[in-house]
């Protein structure tokens, strides 16, 4: 029996669940809600509460015969809060795959150069930080106990309901200019396929997994407000614009990433490889 249990049943590992569940003869995931618990339930994925801080009530059971394991939660200030709490858990249970969903601002910032998974990580900011603080423990624990470990960077993710139409309609769109910015995106389909194509090869590796062209984010907003058929919103100067600590520490990270080893490894091609090509799909959403 083939058994799929998913650290952190969000946004990305649930397309990614839908995308591979007939594969499997039984999906469990994580929350630390209540009511997000009675909602997978009704999708037919089996909930388990875990906020990180102890383990999570009949988790050790159902790792015991998880063949596959996604974790998708991020770490804090100690450590991974999987490793935390249920490695042993995982050192049992052997599982032929584990994934797990990283950020490309471990590579910090670039200047707008290209990177790729052989790229130094420098990250900036304290999450980033983390990010590449629990990799290593990943690495480390799979290298100690014989196991493979997938390790995915994912760029700025987005799909249907959140995006920037989205923005629109909630009347936050805003078009920011910093001279020289670029940031890479990726579809959650193409989240799902990239990892459903990883899962076929189990190693240990990581993956860039990001869209083809890094692009200036007003041309986005820009795109986005053709599409609807309303005039873009004016620009705004980074510099001067009203703008939380986090936002502006995302704006200090300039690199263009690329996704040639998603390709050439995994055989994966990408469903929507640049910004344009998924906003002519969702736009359908939503005329």
């Amino acid at each position: 029996m083939k058994r799929l249990f998913v650290f952190g049943a969000g946004f990305s590992s649930k397309a990614f669940i839908a995308d591979v569940r007939n594969q499997f003869d039984w999906v469990g995931g994580t929350t630390r809600s209540p009511e997000k618990a009675e909602k997978l339930r009704s999708e037919g994925i089996k909930p388990f509460l875990f906020n990180g801080e102890t383990p999570g009530a009949g988790i050790s059971g159902a790792l015991k015969d998880a063949t596959h394991i996604l974790v998708s939660i991020a770490p804090g200030p100690d450590r991974d809060p999987v490793l935390n709490q249920h490695a042993a858990d995982i050192v049992r249970a052997r599982p032929d795959w584990i994934g797990y969903l990283s950020t490309v601002g471990v590579y910090g910032n670039h200047d707008g150069a290209w990177v790729d998974e052989t790229t130094p990580c420098r990250p900036v900011s304290e999450r980033s930080i983390q990010r590449v603080a629990a990799e290593k423990a990943w690495f480390n624990f799979v290298k100690t106990n014989g196991l493979p470990v997938q390790i995915f960077r994912l760029s700025g993710i987005y799909g249907p309901g959140r995006n920037t139409f989205e923005n629109f309609r909630k009347g936050k769109a805003r078009r920011l200019i910093k001279e020289g910015q670029v940031f890479n995106r990726i579809h959650v389909s193409d989240i799902a396929g990239a990892l459903k194509a990883a899962m076929s090869k189990p190693s240990t590796r990581i993956f860039n997994v990001t869209d083809d062209e890094p692009a200036p984010p007003q041309d986005v907003v820009t795109y986005a407000a053709q599409l609807l058929g309303v005039e873009p919103p004016p620009e705004i100067d980074f510099e001067s614009a009203d703008l939380s600590p986090m936002a502006r520490s995302f704006y200090g990270e300039n690199k263009r990433v690329s996704n040639k080893r998603v390709k050439d490894e995994l055989g994966y091609q990408f469903k929507y490889p640049n910004y344009r090509t998924a906003l002519d799909t969702l736009i359908r959403h939503y005329r």
